[in-house]
């Protein structure tokens, strides 16, 4: 009895040793071990992209063009930098951009707004004319308060 359980267990392993897969020694490298890398390397980074471009797809953050917020008019002031004149609702807001940043200069609200409706084309020199004029307000305004 003993002696048959032992020769069923040595057929056990031939055979499990017969379906196995060769060792490789330690160390060296195939080109089909590249080639299967590479290959789950591009899967992998395939997938993740998939991911990012659905998140932006479907992330129900789309922008909602209803016209509330535009830009009236953009006078540059040199390379990198321009002053704009963005309308947001009943309010304008003047804004200093910068390739580093972008500031508010002023916010305008009711008679104070320099132009009330859409823009006009070659309508440049009237915003710069009003532009000078609310900083020239501005200023004033800063001196009697202080």
């Amino acid at each position: 009895m003993l002696s048959k359980l032992g020769l069923i267990g040595t057929m056990l392993c031939w055979a499990s040793l017969a379906l196995a897969e060769p060792v490789k020694p330690h160390g060296i490298v195939s080109a089909s071990d590249v080639a299967s890398w590479g290959l789950g390397l591009l899967l992998v980074l395939s997938v993740i992209g998939l991911m990012a471009w659905a998140l932006r797809k479907f992330s129900g953050l789309a922008v909602n063009n209803t016209g509330k917020m535009h830009i009236v008019s953009a006078l540059p002031l040199g390379a990198r930098e321009k002053v704009i004149l963005l309308q947001v609702g009943k309010k304008q807001l003047l804004l200093a951009v910068t390739s580093a940043r972008i500031e508010t200069l002023q916010v305008l609200e009711g008679d104070d707004c320099l132009r009330k409706s859409a823009p006009e084309p070659m309508a440049e020199p009237a915003f710069a004319q009003k532009l000078m004029q609310a900083i020239a307000a501005n200023q004033t305004k800063g001196r009697h308060d202080a």
